[in-house]
């Protein structure tokens, strides 16, 4: 966020009206040539001898205030905006070190500070509960001491993963059987990026049909 801070605020400098004071204390009366007291044609009221005029108030000063006030609120608010998005970045950098101010995945194919992990891979025969050892079609992507979900079209756990091998993802003892094709993803959902959302991943199972050709 850029906050302009204008230059073209000009101070007014007002001066006070000093009065002229007879040797009775008394406010002095001007007088035209002939000695007439000159009356105010507002208000029917003499019209006082000054030292010093003094700034009238008048709609172009009025307004030229105005202005300065509308721009220092403006800046005010500006400014205020600004504070909390420095505080918004402080609390996200402690929370993760280094995360420069993103904690947010566009969700729409844009490259961004921080994205969803779409890492995933096939259980390439079945395993059963209590399984540690997954034996899987790549391991591409993942490593150890993070969470994947294992799930097919029946059931669905979250297991943090405990070593990568060169085709096996050893992980936490498993609570439910998988069928051969089950998904071992960082994250179980697919992105739409048309209208930039997550949606619900989907596991899939697939009709081959061989033909022999003799």
């Amino acid at each position: 966020m850029n906050i302009s801070f204008k230059n073209d605020y000009e101070l007014l400098h007002f001066v006070d009206r000093i009065w002229k004071l007879g040797p009775d204390g008394k406010f002095i009366p001007k007088r035209d040539d002939n000695g007439q007291v000159i009356l105010n044609p507002l208000t029917g009221l003499p019209v006082y001898e000054t030292h010093v005029d003094g700034t009238r108030v008048s709609a172009k000063r009025l307004n030229h205030m105005d202005e300065g006030i509308f721009m220092a609120h403006d800046l005010i608010v500006g400014l205020s905006s600004m504070v909390r998005r420095m505080q918004v970045q402080m609390e996200l950098d402690g929370r993760v070190p280094g995360n420069s101010g993103t904690f947010a995945d566009t969700l729409d194919g844009n490259t961004n500070k921080i994205i969803l992990d779409t890492t995933l891979t096939d259980i390439i025969q079945p395993v059963t509960a209590g399984t540690t050892v997954l034996p899987v079609a790549t391991t591409t992507g993942f490593t150890a001491f993070t969470q994947v979900t294992i799930y097919d079209d029946v059931s669905s756990e979250d297991v943090f993963i405990t070593a990568i091998g060169a085709d096996t993802i050893t992980v936490q003892a498993l609570a439910n059987s998988y069928k051969k094709g089950a998904k071992v993803a960082r994250s179980n959902v697919a992105i739409d990026t048309v209208n930039a959302e997550m949606v619900i991943g989907d596991w899939n199972t697939y009709n081959v049909e061989l033909v022999e050709v003799v």
